[in-house]
């Protein structure tokens, strides 16, 4: 990769890491303000909640008008609006003259900020596929780690020099500067195209189901985690005595645990696959909820408590970017939808189960205990009994050699022809893992010569007509560059295509 290319991914990444930091930093940048506002605006401590809860639904509800708006007009003109109502909503939240607006505020603010979480995953998967969708997922969870930490921080250090208004001028700026910086910097992954109908797009998803599994043990394990920030401040200061000091450090210890997984997790999924690091990850947030409620029900020391709580939320940096990655991996042709389930589901399993941790009161570990040790556990079951692993990634090989290099003699089309040099049937592995042909395309790099379209057909053939939902040929983003540098969707093929003569003359073969 040159340094002019480098430079453009390294660019690509920051923007998508900024858009799914606003998630975040929208719901946890006002905490430490909370008191001051119930104060100004004369609200009580519900009331006050609901502002929380308001953001926490509009990200969950926005995802899933974001995911097929980009499916459907391409990601950049969704993303940008998105972008002005999230800087828009915000700048309104800092003269909201009382609760209820600014309930209402908050809820068109977290739609806004839902289009950057949705379709910064849906750039990811249009620009990669495999351990690259992995490996990237893992550095966005990075940001999911470290955002929860430190926007408290940061709006603590606001608060220094300016109320409780001050924090959303500070996450309007924020979006006004991520609108620029998109439309400046941020290319066009996918064109606009008029696509299925979103009932059909959904029921195809949602009757997939390797899909289904992933989402659900995703936001099983998602989840947990939620159970664990709401449940453990009463645990461990209410029970166990910690200060909030003692608090916050064991916290952000925590959040270290789960940023280090899903960076080692980017490290080794080339060689261990997403699949089995998933799988890993659930087997560890299982033993570590696990180590929660027998720490919880023998009342063990403090320390046994605390390493079930690292296990358990470092495991999540395990399960979330492979989870991801594969519940995406066989659905290119609609990123932005199943993006949008995925992200949905997050929120609202974790929003429905997370408070039950509380349900004891603030005295009682229970119920927190034994939340996070049955949530994984399930997450666990519903791996092993939705999906089923995926045949081994396709390996490419220059065109027209064997298994071991071999030059592998080329089949004539009809007529005693062969194709030009940079043709070639790619094999492609379905669900039977039985290997077949799909479409000729031209995707194989040629030395000196740009690369082109997946399903691009030489002169005098046509593509073979593809449905979705069979077998899966996906070329990345190093292959199959479109127009203006948009990456195009992976190919689905639905039946073997046959070559057929042309209509005639020397218009050659055609693919039928």
């Amino acid at each position: 990769m040159s340094d002019d290319a480098a430079g453009r991914h390294t660019r690509f990444i920051v923007l998508l890491a900024a858009l799914v930091a606003l998630g975040p930093l929208s719901i946890d940048g006002y905490l430490p303000a909370l008191p001051d506002l119930a104060g100004d605006l004369r609200a009580g401590a519900a009331a006050t909640q609901l502002t929380l809860t308001a953001c926490l639904a509009g990200l969950a509800i926005g995802q899933l008008i974001a995911g097929p708006l980009s499916d459907r007009y391409g990601r950049r003109r969704p993303l940008l609006a998105g972008l002005a109502l999230y800087t828009t909503a915000s700048a309104f939240c800092a003269v909201a003259p009382d609760v209820r607006t600014l309930v209402g505020l908050r809820l068109v603010q977290g739609i806004g900020g839902a289009f950057g979480i949705v379709i910064a995953n849906a750039m990811v998967r249009d620009r990669t596929s495999g351990t690259r969708t992995a490996r990237l997922f893992s550095a966005l969870t990075l940001i999911t780690g470290l955002a929860p930490v430190f926007a408290p921080v940061l709006g603590g250090q606001l608060l220094r020099v300016t109320a409780w208004p001050g924090i959303f001028v500070g996450l309007a700026v924020l979006g006004a500067v991520m609108l620029a910086a998109s439309a400046a910097g941020l290319p066009e992954t996918r064109s606009s195209a008029p696509g299925q109908p979103l009932p059909a797009v959904v029921g195809q998803l949602l009757g997939d189901r390797n899909f289904t599994g992933y989402v659900l043990a995703n936001g099983l394990v998602f989840a947990a985690m939620f159970a664990y920030i709401s449940g453990s401040p009463f645990v461990l200061q209410e029970i166990h005595g910690l200060s909030p000091q003692q608090y916050s450090a064991v916290f952000a210890v925590n959040a270290a645990g789960l940023i280090a997984a899903a960076q080692i997790s980017g490290r080794l999924v080339a060689r261990a696959g997403a699949r089995v690091l998933l799988l890993a990850g659930l087997l560890g947030a299982t033993a570590g909820g696990t180590t929660v409620l027998g720490a919880v029900l023998t009342g063990a020391p403090l320390p046994a408590l605390l390493t079930g709580l690292f296990v358990l939320v470092s495991s999540v940096g395990l399960v979330m970017p492979n989870a991801a990655a594969q519940a995406l991996a066989d659905h290119g042709g609609h990123a932005g939808t199943a993006a949008a389930l995925l992200g949905f589901s997050q929120f609202m399993i974790g929003g429905a189960l997370a408070p039950l941790a509380g349900a004891g009161g603030a005295t009682d570990a229970l119920p927190m205990g034994i939340i996070v040790a049955v949530l994984p556990a399930l997450a666990l079951l519903t791996l092993g009994v939705l999906t089923r692993p995926m045949p081994g990634e396709r390996t490419r090989r220059p065109a027209g050699q064997g298994p071991a290099g071999h030059r592998r003699p080329r089949r004539p089309a009809p007529g005693g022809r062969t194709g030009d040099a940079s043709e070639r049937r790619l094999p492609i592995l379905n669900r039977t893992g039985l290997r077949s042909p799909c479409d000729l395309i031209r995707c194989a790099p040629v030395p000196g010569r740009p690369p082109q379209a997946p399903g691009a057909a030489p002169p005098g053939q046509r593509r073979a007509p593809c449905l979705p939902g069979r077998a899966a040929l996906e070329c990345g983003a190093d292959e199959g560059v479109g127009s203006g540098g948009a990456v195009l969707p992976p190919r689905r093929c639905a039946r073997q295509p046959r070559l057929v003569r042309g209509g005639g003359g020397n218009s050659g073969p055609t693919v039928e």
